[in-house]
């Protein structure tokens, strides 16, 4: 991997049993493809719900969404 590649997120596909891991600006493209191709465009392969739920959690603390406004 070089440095351009950005991060690489993994995504896992629970009915191939499989997980890999996509450069973050590939992530989109590639899991649709991959729905498309293997599993007739069913939403199988997803990211992968730990790494999922961390991005949610840091989303959610720096926009603050949980705060009071009152």
């Amino acid at each position: 991997m070089s440095d351009d590649d950005g991060p690489q997120v993994p995504i896992h596909c629970p009915e191939c049993e499989t997980t890999t891991r996509v450069p973050f600006s590939d992530l989109e493209d590639r899991i649709e493809s991959h729905n498309d191709a293997v599993h007739d465009g069913d939403d199988v392969a997803q990211v992968d719900p730990g790494v999922a739920e961390q991005f949610q959690n840091i989303v959610v603390e720096e926009e603050g969404l949980l705060e009071d406004d009152a």
